[in-house]
């Protein structure tokens, strides 16, 4: 596992409240971290970010899927598990991650669908959103 890419990605499989303190290890300073919800710059506000998902979520993980690595870029593809109101909800993403001279990441990049994964299980919008994605296929 000389690669920095497998060392941050065991990371984020193993993520917990604890682990977050080696964050420096696998992000750069100035880091930055988008997704659909969120813009983010620094480590201190990933580490922020991080924390307060297991606040808010049971149990939440990663299992890395799949990934295309190319020098300093890579994308990974993963699954989310986490629990929510006693329920257990997965959640399908990529990432793009682009890492600096010293192999830590400098950009974090996430894409998934926040209709899927978060607007369709809201009572009523849900339902809209749903219809709709029917109509349109």
């Amino acid at each position: 596992m000389n690669d920095p890419l497998d060392a941050h990605l065991a990371w984020f499989e193993a993520l917990t409240p604890a682990s977050l303190a080696a964050i420096d290890r696998v992000y750069a300073q100035g880091a930055r971290f988008r997704d659909p919800f969120n813009a983010l710059e620094g480590r201190d506000a990933i580490a922020r970010l991080y924390a307060r998902m297991f606040e808010r979520l049971d149990a939440p993980r990663f299992v890395v899927r799949e990934r295309l690595h190319d020098g300093r870029r890579a994308f990974v593809t993963w699954d989310f598990e986490y629990g929510l109101a006693g329920r257990r909800h997965g959640l399908h993403g990529g990432t793009l991650f682009v890492l600096d001279e010293a192999g830590l990441i400098a950009e974090h990049r996430d894409y998934w669908d926040a209709a899927e994964g978060v607007y369709e299980r809201v009572p009523i919008v849900g339902g809209l959103l749903r219809c709709l994605k029917r109509r349109m296929a």
